[in-house]
């Protein structure tokens, strides 16, 4: 065994053992190159009794820790110390330590929920927070309560918040360890990064400054994906020979991972990486760090149900870790591709995965659990809008049945897939493995077009594809996703005839099935009710029905990364169960008509469509009633007065309908006069005086005749028509019409005085009055002086209150 060299957690370690020894569990905070990830699962070993199970974020940190803890004790990993991660596991009958990942504790609790066996569990760097982590913690934390006191509990990180954490543990304690990083000097930029400047450009410069200004030792350059990271490597093909350079992202073989992570054997070394070299790896002979300030990260939108990656400013926790790489072995040096002005407008923390990730795998482990998560402790509770999204997926693949998980949701937790992409994997058989392994991995033909398969092409004969396209094939990810398929295809039983390609992907993308809409632009509708539109040219974009298996998740109409070419027949067969037929009546914006169609539906998808010539009146009537809706009422002079004397007594308060544009045309009280009226036209030329007089019953009539009649009757019974179109009721009569009349004429309720019109005998307005007595008592007399000359044949009396009204003139000669 290898006597190990002394690092800075070793101080740390007896107090760390004596809390849980107290309370069995502990939050230990160590800075980055401490020593945690490898010392602590070490130390644990001879104090406890069982196995030890570490949690890691990410493969390469859990088999390199793996690695180097079997080193230390002079072993092979397999041996005291193995691993166990997605697709590969190196264990063995005499295994006390295991670094497992990619959700396996979280199956290991599944099955075992006492987890016999394990005396301890360590979540090691819980601060990524990752969702196995979060969903990991909270059930060992119910297990531990209900089942298992005696476990062994520990969370480390470097730059956790640990009070939040030790108080979801019921208070446990913290234990802290200073650490031994050696001095970082950080070098900011003079001024932010200009709008132009390409991020590629920019590292790239800057690396090779930095190379210049500090001639020994590696260098570590962050930068958010595999795009970026190819890209600089390109701007950087001209440094000297003896200056390596290699890139670090997840998708990589494990065996080029380790190439960038090991001593450089001369030379020096430029490493560039994503995120994956932030936290648990010790990357040999680094000093110097340069820091793009940014991060790639998913972000799952409920309202379109689809993730999408966005590249944003990484986290002020995220650049410290990513700055304490340069201190790890000597002094060191990090360049921030950002002013220091800049960092007031970093968020602190990265968000937790748990938030604004995809939370379909999570809701259907805790389905499998056997809870809603209400009471469970996480330390972020998941977003209920996410989660109900998730729910309603898990319903529509049958993994789900009133919120209790079916026989079917069982077999999809079991499988290391998406469970849409599970549920593919059981409903297609093992025919399905090669599509699902491919739709878990990235794209390895970047720059094709979007059809599936031209992937699938490439994976089943490499060699053929590459003769015969253009597009280059990323031989690794290819043989990944072989590999993964053939192990896949051994999780589930044959299930006959296999579907095509389009139409497994549409077993797993139920709600992507993409239907072309009329026109020159590829642009589909999803069954989900969503938009999508293809790249221009993209032979894809001219297929009737498609899959998309890949969108960018615009909610407003994605973009179609990739997907198939799905024949009609194929979908029709394989959710025959889904189809519905919709008999619709409604009104036609284009045609400004109501339209009848029998369609026969899946989703938001209209497969068939023909004339409903038996639609039901009633059916045809509601249709009009949207129309109307659309276009308005047009009231004709007498309805329009008809509603003006309602609204008149139901504003003094009078018991009457809402007779306005508003209520007629929310309610149905049209529905009966709209019989038979199908185009605009119709409608426009609709009479409403009888619809709005149905609304009125006989009393509230009695009433309305009474208190706001539609005529005035004037001394002589003549009746004429009152205006109630204006603010004040109104009527135009003959002056001589109205001697003798000593009190003002009203209307209404309250008595509201009639603007009255007096017209000489030609039926010229000679006065506006609302107060005949006051303007027979004076204004009157003027008139009188003026119309006598201009109307000598016509009475005017002196006081026309005593006088008898009339429309006949003096005899001639009189």
């Amino acid at each position: 065994m290898t006597a190990p060299a002394a690092l800075p957690i070793e101080t740390a370690l007896p107090e760390l053992l004596d809390a849980l020894a107290r309370t069995g569990q502990a939050v230990l905070v160590a800075p980055p190159g401490a020593g945690k990830t490898t010392r602590v699962p070490l130390a644990l070993r001879d104090r406890v009794a069982g196995r030890i199970v570490m949690l890691e974020p990410r493969r390469l940190a859990a088999r390199t820790a793996a690695e180097r803890m079997a080193e230390t004790l002079g072993e092979s990993v397999g041996q005291s110390v193995g691993y166990r991660i997605r697709g590969a596991s190196s264990v063995g009958p005499a295994t006390r330590i295991e670094v497992v990942t990619e959700g396996i504790l979280t199956r290991m609790l599944q099955s075992d929920p006492e987890l016999a066996g394990v005396g301890a569990v360590i979540f090691d760097e819980f601060h990524e927070r990752s969702l196995p982590a979060d969903l990991g913690l909270a059930l060992t934390l119910e297990a531990r309560a209900a089942l298992r006191p005696d476990l062994w509990l520990v969370v480390m990180s470097a730059t956790l918040d640990a009070a939040p954490v030790a108080e979801l543990m019921g208070g446990a304690p913290v234990v802290r360890s200073e650490g031994r990083a050696f001095p970082v000097e950080t070098r900011w930029l003079p001024r932010p990064l200009g709008p132009g400047v390409r991020l590629e450009q920019a590292m790239a410069g800057q690396i090779r400054a930095a190379l210049e200004d500090h001639p020994e030792g590696g260098l570590l350059a962050f930068l958010p994906g595999e795009a970026e990271i190819r890209r600089t490597a390109a701007l950087l093909a001209d440094l000297p020979p003896e200056i390596a350079v290699r890139p670090l992202f997840g998708a990589m073989e494990f065996a080029a991972q380790r190439a960038a992570i090991a001593p450089a054997r001369a030379g020096r070394k430029v490493v560039l990486a994503t995120a994956i070299a932030e936290t648990s790896l010790t990357i040999e002979d680094i000093r110097i760090v340069v820091d793009g300030g940014r991060a790639r990260r998913a972000r799952f939108d409920p309202a379109s149900g689809m993730s999408r990656l966005v590249t944003e400013r990484a986290a002020r926790a995220e650049a410290e870790q990513r700055r304490g790489r340069a201190g790890r072995v000597a002094p060191g040096v990090c360049y921030r591709l950002w002013a220091r002005g800049e960092e007031g407008a970093m968020p602190a923390f990265a968000p937790p995965a748990i938030a604004v990730e995809d939370l379909a795998g999570l809701a259907l482990e805790l389905a499998l659990w056997g809870t809603d998560g209400a009471d469970l402790a996480f330390l972020t509770p998941p977003p209920e809008a996410a989660l109900t999204e998730a729910r309603a997926l898990l319903a529509a693949l049958g993994a789900l049945r009133d919120g209790r998980i079916t026989d079917h949701g069982r077999k999809l937790a079991e499988l290391p897939l998406h469970p849409r992409l599970g549920h593919m994997l059981v409903r297609a058989g093992p025919g399905a493995a090669t599509l699902a392994a491919l739709l878990s991995e990235r794209d390895p033909l970047r720059g094709a077009p979007a059809d599936l398969m031209l992937r699938l092409a490439a994976i089943e004969d490499p060699e053929r594809f590459a003769r015969t396209h253009p597009w280059p094939a990323h031989r690794g990810t290819i043989a990944r996703i072989r590999q993964d398929a053939r192990r896949l295809a051994r999780l589930v039983k044959p299930r006959g005839a296999a579907p095509s390609p389009a139409g497994m992907a549409a077993l797993a993308y139920p709600d992507r099935i993409g239907q072309r809409r009329p026109g020159e632009a590829p642009r589909f509708r999803l069954s989900g009710g969503k938009g999508a539109i293809a790249a221009e040219g993209d032979p894809l974009g001219a297929a009737p029905l498609i899959v998309a298996t890949d969108l960018d998740g615009d909610a407003r109409e994605a973009r179609i990364r990739q997907g198939l070419a799905l024949d009609e027949a194929e979908l029709r067969a394989l959710f025959a169960d889904s189809l519905s037929t919709v008999d619709l009546c409604e009104w036609s914006r284009r045609d400004r008509r109501v339209l009848s169609r029998r369609q026969e539906r899946l989703g938001a998808l209209v497969l068939a469509d023909a004339p409903w010539p038996d639609a039901p009146p009633e059916a045809l009537a509601r249709a009009a009633l949207d129309g109307l809706r659309q276009i308005g009422l047009n009231l004709s002079p007498a309805a329009a007065r008809f509603r003006a004397r309602v609204e008149m007594l139901r504003g003094d308060g009078g018991e009457m309908p809402d007779l306005s544009d508003a209520a007629l045309l929310e309610g149905e009280a049209l529905l009966p006069w709209l019989a038979g009226r199908r185009t605009e036209a119709d409608l426009r030329g609709l009479d409403l005086t009888e619809a709005l007089r149905a609304q009125v019953s006989w009393d509230q009539m009695q009433m309305l005749d009474r208190l706001v009649p539609a005529h005035f009757t004037t001394p002589l019974g003549r009746k004429i028509p009152i205006d109630y179109s204006g603010e004040v009721p109104a009527i135009e009569v003959r002056l001589q019409e109205m001697f003798g009349v000593t009190r003002h004429p009203c209307v209404g309720q309250k008595a509201h005085p009639l603007r009255v019109t007096l017209l000489s005998p030609g039926s010229k307005p000679i006065q506006v009055t609302m107060d005949l007595p006051g303007f027979w008592a004076g204004s009157y007399a003027e008139v009188r002086k003026d119309m006598r000359g201009r109307y000598p044949r016509h009475p005017w009396p002196e006081d026309p209150r005593e006088a008898d009204p009339t429309l006949r003139a003096k005899p001639r000669g009189s």
